[in-house]
């Protein structure tokens, strides 16, 4: 049996774009990426504390250091610039791996850069 488990978490980051005209997807700063252990192409689920909208998207890489995180396509839809989401990550895993699993939080600060 598997288990959808917590793997990673963005706390609380500011969206700086929508772009509605794109293919879809959410792009992230590389440094917030790799900080999370989220990988370009990676299932994401978005939670708007704005507006309490939630999605489900893939990522992309941002510039390095910019503190982008950009919805684009129909996800833009969802957030305005300036509102706080939460980008969550979930895998698959055995009961057994799930006791022994530790999730990997970050927490910006309130430009999207890491403390």
């Amino acid at each position: 049996m598997q288990l959808q488990i917590l793997k990673s978490k963005i706390h609380r980051v500011k969206i700086t774009q929508a772009e509605l005209h794109y293919v879809g997807s959410i792009t992230i700063d590389e440094d917030l990426m790799d900080a999370a252990q989220l990988l370009e192409n990676e299932k994401v689920q978005i939670v708007n504390i704005n507006n309490g909208e939630r999605l489900e998207t893939y990522v992309i890489k941002g510039a390095r250091g910019s503190g982008q995180v950009c919805l684009n396509g129909p996800a833009a839809r969802k957030a305005a610039v300036g509102d706080i989401v939460i980008i969550i990550s979930y895998a698959g895993m055995t009961p057994e791996e799930a006791k022994q699993h530790k999730p990997v939080l970050i927490f910006p600060d309130e430009r999207n850069k890491l403390i």
